[in-house]
């Protein structure tokens, strides 16, 4: 769907600590789901470092479409820290993310641009190491059938590039894949008509996902009208 597009999310965060004349610059970063999540991160990164002199933040919480931002310089000259923290999530098209930069001064006062570099730099250094995943829409299929049609199903559902979730066995076999929002019907149709109607296909949850090969599922969706 339109409004999931572009969505990225840090799935493996990374760090960075970058040195600018004495001053350390520690940037942390997480996934955060609602600002009520990113405020317990701020503040587990302000308790983690009580002897800094800032912690300045940026966040983008929500889909792309209907982003909540926010941002703090925390002390330092307006415009030099939490600004463009911002910039750098929203130019890396982040969202569900924190940032936290960490300033332990040093004793030599770097100026607004020396700043802007500094925060920007550390945060830019700390998403660079981070592992980035576009999300998609799709549905959770399940298909019970039995066993020489689930071999049929595996070998179809395999030239197409799409693994499965989970397989039980027992007297019946039950296969569940993530499919692609836009595919998931006519690969549900596909399975009904290799099975001659014998298999048993029901569209699960409706959901964000990352990953092909093994795919993970990021958050349940609101099933489409």
């Amino acid at each position: 769907m339109a409004e999931y597009s572009n969505y990225k999310v840090i799935t493996k965060p990374g760090s960075s600590d970058v040195e600018v004349k004495k001053s350390h610059f520690l940037t942390s970063l997480k996934c955060c789901r609602t600002e009520d999540e990113a405020k317990a991160f701020i503040d587990e990164v302000r308790k983690a470092n009580r002897d800094a002199r800032h912690n300045c933040f940026a966040m983008r919480i929500g889909a792309p479409d209907s982003v909540f931002e926010r941002f703090s310089d925390d002390g330092e000259p307006q415009g030099t820290a939490g600004r463009p923290m911002l910039e750098i999530l929203k130019g890396n098209g982040l969202c569900d993310v924190c940032a936290v930069v960490t300033r332990y001064f040093g004793g030599t006062l770097l100026g607004t641009g020396g700043l802007v570099r500094a925060y920007s730099d550390s945060l830019k250094e700390a998403v660079a190491a981070s592992d980035i995943s576009a999300l998609s829409a799709g549905y959770s299929v399940a298909i019970r059938c039995d066993y020489s049609t689930a071999n049929r199903i595996q070998r179809f559902a395999a030239g197409l590039g799409i693994f499965s979730m989970e397989e039980n066995y027992g007297a019946d076999c039950e296969l569940i894949y993530l499919i692609p929002e836009e595919d998931a019907t006519q690969f549900a149709a596909k399975v009904t008509e290799m099975s001659a109607g014998s298999a048993e296909v029901s569209m699960r949850e409706r959901v964000l996902y990352y990953g092909k090969e093994h795919p993970a599922i990021y958050a349940q969706l609101p099933v489409a009208d």
